[in-house]
């Protein structure tokens, strides 16, 4: 028996709703559509991404409709483009057995001559985005007086989105005797605003706990240096063969380089954001909702609004900013009652945003290890070997080939036959993954107290870094910059002694020309960084040099020597673009000292009896943008830790994909 029938629903919408398979209601849909019906007043529906909220207002909608009245009945408001056609889509389907049904998408992007005219035939219901609606009632092109009913879709978003004015204008537009149902993942303080503002004596419904997100979501962090989030990201793709995902990043620019990595390296993939057009938009979509597409790189906006079944996995590229955010991100997965995974990427210094999340949806998220190279060739080569065992074989289409191919194989046994075949796929995810470096980084090496490091206490050398309080470093933010740059864990630093424009870091003897090498002539704040050996007392200019004109060119280390001498270019510029680093003015091979002196300042300290500070330095230097390392997009290509050739670039037909 089909559940619906007890909410009050007619036939027509009854027959509509059996079509597309529906037969039990969402715990909103059971709460909201018998209200709805039976009676004529406001409503506020609280329930999360991905529980049916367009069913819930949208049939009882329908069945509100006076076919025989051939204007604007309702108004339903969504933030986005993809939201507002995926609701008239739905609509349609719902009100297939009502003869003459109407319904219009009004978006920007698309042509507005043609959405006019069809308002013009006629219709029952317009599904808009609040900018193309306010240039439809400016152009009195479309008339909301007879409005009967205004439902805000994902209210919260809208707000988020700055739509504020928007909706008090297109509101104001439309009679007071409407009822308004208003439908949110969460209830900020501007959408009780909204509420007070236009609602009376709503009815109030709130399904599930509040912020407490979907209990079918398993959500899962992987923490690694974020110079190798994308290689993390591509590891995990790889471990997982059967991903139907989105990948979710901050920014416009950054879908668009992660989607283009991702195709480069032989992914189905493609971007989702604002500065496509809205054709462009519309092709994207469609190749993923037909799943030729794999994984879909969307911004927080753009996903507004997509509901494509059976998504295995949400991956949060960077986490949001707010926690409202990564709820509608997740929300995307596990939709009508399935299980779904929602997975962060994340580094050492966002461990404590997890915990934040944690707190706030009262869930514990699990800490996993991004995938050994061996692990995912297992995984890869058990899903071919069970895609070979499930798949249909074309008997009528394959057997005019039979004989040659019988032919050509009939010296091989049958377990030799076995091992050449999957060895054809198996043998390039190996040589890719066969040394592939451990990525994930240990997070109890972020500790909590008020002494970055404070449990190291084992001797070792003192590191002089040309960096302090003056380029925005305090002692966790520099232990954090050793720890990301170094690839090191913190237990290999010690006490650590931040000056103005220079600081002091005790580092465990066999890692100290590791760590030197790593950072030596990088660029941090505009500055190039300079390292060497100190003595025991910080302000003695006497010790090893390490990276300086000593260090290979012979050249003086006599006071002034190294101000005006630069060393190598720098992968901590302002925006974060790494280039090429050089370790040791010395090793610029075939420049003499006069060169290197020639090519600009260091903007350090001279060694000679004391270390002066260089008075070229003007104002405050800016602080490190945290997301340097991410922006791989424009690293040198040569970096082999993030341009390693990947096993898809082999040949166009992928190992696991599709």
């Amino acid at each position: 028996m089909n559940k619906f029938q007890a909410l009050g629903l007619n036939e027509r919408l009854l027959r509509a709703i059996e079509s597309l398979g529906f037969t039990e209601p969402t715990p909103i849909q059971q709460e909201a559509i018998p209200q709805l019906i039976s009676e004529n007043r406001d409503l506020i529906g609280l329930a999360q991404t991905g529980t049916g909220k367009t069913a819930a207002f949208g049939l009882p909608l329908l069945q509100k409709i006076d076919m025989g009245k051939r204007y604007p009945q309702a108004l339903i408001l969504a933030p986005t483009r993809e939201l507002c056609v995926q609701i008239t889509k739905d609509l349609v389907n719902y009100g297939e057995n009502m003869d003459g049904f109407a319904t219009v998408a009004v978006y920007g992007g698309a042509s507005i001559m043609e959405q006019i005219r069809s308002i013009k035939r006629g219709v029952h219901v317009v599904v808009a985005t609040p900018g193309r609606l306010i240039d439809l009632i400016n152009r009195k092109a479309l008339n909301l007086g007879q409005v009967e009913i205004v439902v805000l879709d994902e209210a919260d978003e809208m707000l988020n989105m700055g739509f504020k004015e928007d909706i008090d204008f297109i509101l104001s537009n439309t009679p007071d005797h409407r009822n308004t149902w208003l439908f949110s993942a969460t209830m900020p303080r501007e959408v009780r605003q909204i509420a007070e503002s236009y609602m009376s004596d709503p009815i109030q419904l709130s399904v599930g706990k509040r912020e407490s997100g979907n209990e079918n979501i398993e959500h899962v962090y992987y923490v690694v240096r974020a110079k190798d989030r994308y290689l993390a990201l591509k590891r995990i793709v790889d471990a997982n063969p059967d991903v139907f995902g989105i990948v979710f990043c901050r920014t416009k620019i950054e879908s668009q380089e992660v989607a283009e990595h991702l195709i480069r390296d032989g992914y189905n993939a493609d971007s989702l954001h604002g500065d496509l057009s809205q054709q462009q938009r519309d092709k994207v979509m469609a190749r993923y909702r037909e799943r030729a597409l794999q994984l879909l790189v969307a911004t927080d906006v753009a996903a507004r609004g997509i509901d494509v079944q059976d998504v295995t996995h949400v991956i949060n590229y960077n986490l949001p900013d707010e926690l409202e955010n990564y709820m509608h991100r997740s929300g995307r997965t596990a939709r009508a009652g399935k299980k779904g995974i929602s997975i962060s990427i994340i580094n050492i210094k966002e461990v404590s945003k997890i915990r934040q999340i944690e707190r706030s949806l009262k869930r514990t998220f699990l800490a996993a290890k991004v995938p050994e190279g061996i692990a995912v060739c297992e995984k890869q080569l058990m899903h071919l070997v069970k895609r070979v065992h499930d798949v249909e074989v074309n008997e009528k289409e394959i057997a005019p080939y039979l004989d040659a191919i019988y032919s050509e194989l009939n010296d091989l046994e049958k377990d030799e036959l076995i091992r050449r075949f999957v060895s054809i796929e198996f043998n390039r995810f190996l040589e890719y993954y066969r040394k592939a470096p451990d990525l994930n980084v240990d997070a109890q090496s972020s500790r909590n107290s008020s002494e970055p490091n404070a449990g190291y206490r084992a001797a070792g050398p003192r590191m002089f870094v040309s960096i302090g309080s003056r380029d925005g470093l305090d002692k966790g933010k520099l232990l954090r910059f050793l720890c990301d740059e170094t690839g090191e864990r913190g237990t290999s630093f010690g006490r650590i002694d931040v000056k103005g424009v220079y600081s002091f870091v005790d580092v465990l003897d066999d890692k100290l020309e590791s760590v030197m090498k790593k950072i030596h002539g990088i660029e941090y704040a505009g500055r190039v960084l300079r390292t060497e050996v100190s003595s025991d007392s910080p302000s003695s200019g006497s010790g090893r040099s390490r990276g300086g004109s000593s260090r290979g060119d012979g050249g003086s280390r006599d006071g002034g020597s190294r101000g005006g001498e630069r060393r190598g270019g720098g992968g901590y510029s302002g925006g974060g673009d790494r280039e090429r680093r050089s370790y040791g003015g010395g090793r610029d091979s075939g420049r003499s000292s006069s060169d290197r002196s020639s090519s600009g300042g260091s903007r350090g300290f001279s060694s000679g009896g004391g270390r002066d500070r260089d008075k070229s330095r003007s104002g405050d230097l800016e602080k490190r943008d945290d997301s340097r390392s991410n922006d791989f997009g424009r690293r040198d290509d040569s970096r082999s830790s993030s341009r390693e050739e990947t096993p898809q670039n082999s040949r166009k037909e992928k190992f696991s994909k599709w």
